[in-house]
């Protein structure tokens, strides 16, 4: 595979000139539009697409498109108009082997497209981190059939857990707690997997049901400079999605400083996966960990670009996640100057999403009230509309303390009158 170009040698500053850096990003979320914006200040020119009009990063972005990002023939030919400099992929449902073809033909592809397609791979994931990386996991086994299936229940024990190797925000997930059970996970699994280059079944992961305590994220960033940790971040989540962060999160220091190696190890193994192929694997990574009751830390899982819970870095952090992801694909050196916390010694930043539920445009009012305690902010995504329920704003707030912190986020979002129509 060709090796990409030194992104630092790239021009930056002339985004509307003739040779600007030419980045393309596949989904245009809400965490794709932070980082758009912080690519923007560094004189990037940006094309965000996504499946459909108006997403949050389309209305900041110098162009966008609309497409479906898992036929390939559309990529590919996404590719050839823009013609970018660098592809940032913000979902999953990706036609990854165009990932791959692009990175070939010198395109850096953000962090690797192998880093990227491992990644989607819950199967390729648990095998590089405990296997080849001897990071330490809940006992597990993958099955391709039903049968192996019951099989590998039956070794893990009840109860276990089971998700499809591919899927994303606890979709197709299912905890059992018998083997009476283990046929409804299986359609779960199924129904619930992301069908993309999957073929007609999907394989699937069974683990051991870890006697949990709380989860962490560390972020970690990989530039030019090496690999570094933000603080951890405590979270709480819903059905698999993220509901509250916190940063720093209240945990032993034995605990924070096992977390943070754990993260650094998973993520310099993936940029060895980068680096073997010629790509940098330069960008934010949020690292998933299982603390359990007795103290023990144990990979879960990587998102190879910036966390739903790093947002509480708009609120905690001199850079924020997005703005460290920016930096770090443009070439520019992250160190741990970069990632330190901005907030008085002592207190806790938080923050909250704001899930909206109704069948229409949402309509935000009361923000004055919302905001009028000190130290909070609010960020409303502007997605276009809402169908079922949908995570449409996040508020932040800093606190004397996790538990301060947490009531502040939440009275800025109680304050808000959202209304559905």
């Amino acid at each position: 595979m060709t090796s990409v170009p030194d992104s630092a040698d790239r021009p930056l500053g002339t985004p509307l000139g003739a040779h600007p850096t030419r980045v393309l990003f596949l989904g245009a979320g809400e965490l794709g539009k932070e980082v758009t914006i912080e690519l923007m200040r560094l004189g990037a020119w940006v094309c965000a697409a996504d499946s459909y009009a108006g997403a949050p990063a389309q209305q900041v972005a110098h162009e966008y498109r609309v497409l479906d990002m898992a036929n390939a023939a559309e990529l590919r030919a996404l590719f050839d108009e823009i013609q970018p400099d660098i592809i940032v992929p913000e979902i999953e449902a990706i036609a990854t082997s165009e990932l791959a073809e692009a990175a070939a033909r010198g395109i850096q592809v953000v962090p690797s497209a192998e880093i990227a397609a491992i990644c989607m791979d819950r199967e390729r994931l648990r095998v590089l981190a405990h296997e080849e990386l001897g990071l330490p996991t809940t006992p597990y086994r993958f099955a391709g059939s039903l049968a192996e299936l019951r099989e590998g229940a039956d070794v893990i024990g009840y109860p276990c857990v089971v998700k499809p190797v591919m899927s994303s925000s606890g979709h197709g997930q299912s905890i059992v707690r018998s083997a009476d059970a283990i046929d409804a996970a299986w359609i779960e699994a199924q129904e619930g997997r992301r069908a993309a280059g999957e073929g007609d079944v999907s394989r699937v992961i069974v683990e051991a049901l870890a006697p949990l305590d709380y989860e962490l994220t560390v972020l970690t960033v990989s530039s030019s400079a090496g690999i570094v940790t933000c603080a951890p971040i405590g979270q709480r989540q819903e059905s698999g999605d993220y509901r509250e962060s916190w940063q720093p999160a209240a945990a032993d220091n034995t605990v924070l400083a096992k977390a943070q190696s754990i993260a650094r190890r998973a993520v310099k193994g993936l940029v060895a996966k980068a680096t073997a192929t010629g790509e940098h694997g330069w960008g934010v990574f949020g690292v998933e960990l299982f603390v359990l009751k007795d103290g023990s830390v144990l990979f879960n899982e990587v998102s190879p670009r910036p966390h739903d819970t790093g947002m509480v870095t708009l609120i905690s952090q001199r850079l924020s996640e997005f703005a460290l992801h920016a930096r770090a694909i443009l070439g520019l050196p992250i160190t741990a100057d970069h990632v330190t916390l901005s907030i008085p010694d002592g207190t806790v930043a938080a923050s909250h999403a704001i899930v909206v539920s109704g069948d229409g445009e949402a309509e935000f009012t009361h923000v004055a009230n919302a905001l009028a305690e000190p130290n909070t902010d609010l960020r409303i995504f502007a997605k276009p509309e809402v169908h079922g329920h949908r995570r449409m704003a996040v508020a932040l707030a800093i606190g004397d303390s996790e538990a301060d912190a947490r009531a502040k986020a939440d009275r800025v979002a109680d304050r808000l009158e959202i209304t559905v129509r």
